[in-house]
């Protein structure tokens, strides 16, 4: 594993790779409040087979924030995204996204398709803002505190910010949760700032992902969903439904996962990468070997 830094369109922004840079590349880009170590798990066992590209995203980790708020907006992150790719030397890619990055995922996409050469949306992409039908204030209200608290120790902070009750634990996960801390007066803080998740937010309302899944090509396009907490069920159900009919993409079900199933069941998500991507690539490399 490999960090780094690099100034991307006027703005310092942090990478992690895993992997060979002559293999194929899987680019990673995490839900709000995540960071680049979000993936660490999955990259640490696919590092023998992939280039894994993974970001710290704008206000996130150790990446600065867009000056312009309008820059989370899907349209202008998507061509931050490719002043990014130019940078480090990415041409085309698998896409591995979670949550708010499955949204970002899904218009590059329909924006890029020649570039994107498979996308597994981690519990992200489909959850409809309209469909839900929460007022922006409120959801938006929630980060303001969420963001904004702090606890006195790393064990604290590790205990409520980074796990929930009876989830599993790793040494690679607790590393993962030292990158989400933001220290200020000896105090611990969640990294991402209330400021940045309301802008994640605003954007996610203005550019509502029915306007535009119709436009996104879903032959190589797999969503996978949690399945936890039961009482969402009524809301995923209907919200997948839609999201098939528009875009025709592959839908799985994770059992007993929440929606960090990258987390709750990193096996799971490896086994479909390995059926939907790596296997792939074997076939294509016997092909060209013939």
């Amino acid at each position: 594993m490999k960090r780094y830094t690099l100034e991307c369109g006027g703005i310092s922004t942090q990478i992690t790779e895993w992997g060979e840079p002559d293999q194929p590349v899987i680019f990673c880009l995490h839900g709000l409040g995540g960071t680049s170590l979000s993936f660490i798990e999955l990259a640490d066992a696919l590092q023998q087979t992939y280039r894994i590209v993974s970001i710290d995203a704008p206000g996130h980790g150790k990446t600065e924030p867009f000056p312009d708020e309008r820059d989370y907006q899907f349209a202008r992150f998507s061509n931050w995204l490719n002043q990014l790719f130019d940078q480090i030397d990415i041409q085309d890619f698998y896409f591995l996204s979670h949550s708010w990055g499955s949204f970002i995922a899904l218009f590059y996409q329909k924006e890029q398709p020649d570039r994107v050469l498979g996308s597994i949306l981690i519990d992200g992409g489909y959850q409809s803002k309209r469909l839900r039908g929460t007022p922006l204030e409120q959801e938006s209200a929630f980060y303001d505190t969420d963001f904004e608290e702090s606890v006195s120790t790393w064990e604290e902070f590790r205990d409520v910010a980074v796990y929930g009750p009876k989830m599993r634990r790793s040494p690679l996960l607790d590393l993962a949760g030292k990158d989400f801390v933001r220290m200020q007066d000896g105090r611990y803080y969640w990294h991402a700032r209330a400021k940045t998740a309301r802008a994640i937010l605003t954007a996610m309302y203005q550019d509502e992902i029915l306007d535009f899944l119709d436009d996104v090509p879903g032959d190589n396009l797999v969503l996978l969903r949690a399945t936890l907490p039961v009482s969402d069920e009524p809301f995923r159900q209907e919200a997948i439904a839609v999201w098939q009919e528009k875009t025709g993409g592959t839908v799985v079900s994770v059992p007993s996962t929440s929606h960090i199933m990258h987390w709750d069941d990193p096996a799971f998500v490896l086994q479909v990468i390995q059926e939907y991507w790596t296997n792939s690539l074997a076939v294509n490399e016997q092909h060209t070997n013939i």
